[in-house]
């Protein structure tokens, strides 16, 4: 249009670098992170990430370099969500788990020039750096986090002399460190594997763009105001963080950091710092709703905890509720930037039985207001499914919170966004009133006799079974069927039960082709941030051999 302009008076390309700034001159003196009995203000957060950007720039990295990092919710893992896009680099968040051989994997995919690891996960580095050197691969620049919380650290008789350590190379560099800002906008500003709950995980690209709208989109439909105090019991690396490291900063809050998550230190947490917000898996909701009553403490006012990365079983909900909690459903995946989804809560439903009210938030809800669109199609036509809550398609997305694509792998980043979405692989149905609900992963959807059923529906009435701690359900093979539901079950401590007193259960309220024909008692595998790897379980029911049925009803 006639007389308009793009300029840099009315054009800055996006960044969350800029929470971090304006942080450090309107909450100056308050304090942005707690470790223990270790504190920072806004004004020394700011100057040790302006301090870290100068370090790495000194120790020659450069805009595009990636720069990793295998860390728990400390101090150093929130500074280097600032301080390595401060020096134009990328950030790789590690995940915590991961043994010497996938680190090695990861270093080695990434390219990582620089890698900082926490002392206590010292060893995992060691094994994945003799791995490296057999591979001939150029080894990064290792930093080591000593331990805030103990003076020896997690470091033993290590010769410190012989090592760079995170402390010692703040105090070291200058605060006087010009910021190298994106260029573009959707400039890579992370790089987070996925967690490998069905595969290799892949390099999801974060852009600055994106990783500033889902902080906001995050805070805002987490009732996220002015000032928070939020527990970190969500992994830093996952999906960095959520997006919150950026988002707390944008509202001045304070970040408790927690190394090692338990009921106790949740509710000791809560109870010291008077925390308002936290986030975490269904595993987490159910470490609290199981933890014995000696280690819970009152709550000192709201506190709000968004819930996703799995489908949070109502049960769980509600005993939650029940406590005192106030929960927010959110749904994503690593490529929306963790959270694109939110069962926004509408008050005409606060009247309705408990029962209902958790059975409506545990729906997955629509998209945030950084996501452009979510969607149920088909995808082999790409059209738009019915919203009559029975039709199952593919959840997409489009929007600017979706990722830039897999780093070194344009092909399975087309695959993945063909016909302009983003396709989730997560199956689904849309509600009548426009809300979406997850029904599986594709991959997890059982096919019985020709008719669908979801395992999170098998799962969500597991949980509710007084003497189960936790449940998943997959497919087995069945000479019959084709395949029917196979349940493995947790139980609680103390508890026995057999596997037709489940199966009776589950009969009870399920129509009898949903309930599970096998139930196998044993803890579940887990990646760190609470899913269930269900590919192996899968192996597990498939290496079971078919059911064969010798006579007598089928049903």
């Amino acid at each position: 249009m006639e007389g308009s302009i793009k300029s840099p008076a009315n054009y800055v390309p996006l960044s969350p670098i800029s929470f971090l700034e304006r942080a450090a001159v309107v909450y100056a003196e308050r304090a942005s992170v707690v470790y223990g009995t270790t504190s920072y203000t806004w004004k020394q957060t700011r100057d040790r990430c302006l301090r870290l950007a100068s370090a790495l720039t000194a120790l020659g990295v450069s805009r595009g370099d990636v720069v990793a990092v295998l860390a728990a919710n400390i101090p150093a893992m929130y500074d280097l969500h600032f301080g390595v896009p401060m020096a134009g680099a990328v950030l790789c968040t590690l995940n915590t788990r991961h043994d010497s051989a996938m680190v090695s994997t990861l270093l080695e995919h990434s390219e990582s020039k620089v890698l900082f690891v926490d002392s206590h996960l010292l060893d995992i580095v060691q094994g994945a750096l003799k791995l490296l050197a057999k591979s001939n691969a150029k080894l990064p620049t290792i930093i080591i986090i000593s331990d805030l919380t103990d003076a020896d650290g997690a470091l033993g008789g290590v010769d410190r002399s012989t090592i760079l350590e995170y402390e010692t190379l703040l105090r070291d560099a200058s605060p006087n460190f010009q910021i190298q800002w994106p260029i573009d906008e959707c400039d890579p500003i992370s790089i987070n594997y996925t967690s490998g709950t069905t595969s290799r995980p892949k390099g999801v690209i974060y852009s600055h763009r994106g990783g500033y709208l889902n902080a906001i989109a995050t805070i805002l439909f987490n009732d996220i105001t002015t000032m928070p105090i939020y527990l970190w019991t969500v992994p830093m690396f996952h999906c960095n963080g959520w997006c919150l490291p950026w988002g707390i900063a944008a509202q001045g809050g304070t970040n408790i950091c927690l190394r090692n998550v338990t009921a106790k230190a949740i509710f000791d947490s809560i109870y010291l710092h008077k925390v308002t917000h936290l986030g975490g898996a269904p595993t987490i909701l159910n470490m609290i709703i199981n933890s014995p009553i000696s280690e819970r403490k009152p709550l000192p006012g709201r506190v709000g905890m968004m819930t996703g990365a799995a489908p949070p079983p109502p049960h769980v909900m509600s005993k939650m509720e029940e406590l005192g909690f106030h929960i927010t459903h959110a749904y994503g995946l690593t490529e929306t930037y963790g959270p694109a989804t939110v069962c926004t809560w509408k008050p005409e439903w606060d009247a309705l039985p408990l029962e209902e009210r958790v059975r409506l938030k545990a729906r997955q809800g629509l998209h945030h207001i950084g996501m452009e669109e979510v969607d149920v199609k088909d995808p082999a036509t790409m059209k738009s499914l019915p919203a009559d809550g029975e039709t199952i398609g593919e959840v997409m997305f489009r929007g600017n919170t979706v990722m830039n694509g897999y780093y070194k792998d344009l092909k399975a980043t087309m695959e993945a966004m063909s016909g302009g979405w983003y396709h989730s692989g997560d199956l689904g149905v849309r509600q009548p009133d426009g809300y979406i609900q997850l029904k599986d992963r594709s991959k997890d959807i059982i096919i019985s006799g020709g008719e669908n059923i979801s395992s999170i529906e098998v799962e969500s009435v597991l949980f509710s079974h007084p003497a189960v701690l936790e449940a998943a359900v997959v497919a087995r093979p069945d000479d019959y069927w084709g395949e029917t539901p196979c349940a493995f079950v947790k139980l609680k401590d103390g508890v026995n039960i057999t596997a037709e007193e489940i199966i009776k259960f589950c009969r009870a309220r399920l129509p009898h082709y949903m309930a599970p024909r096998t139930v196998v008692f044993e803890d579940l595998p887990k990646t760190s941030t609470g899913k269930t790897q269900k590919f192996l379980l899968r192996e597990k029911a498939k290496a079971m051999g078919t059911i064969f049925w010798k006579g007598g009803s089928k049903l």
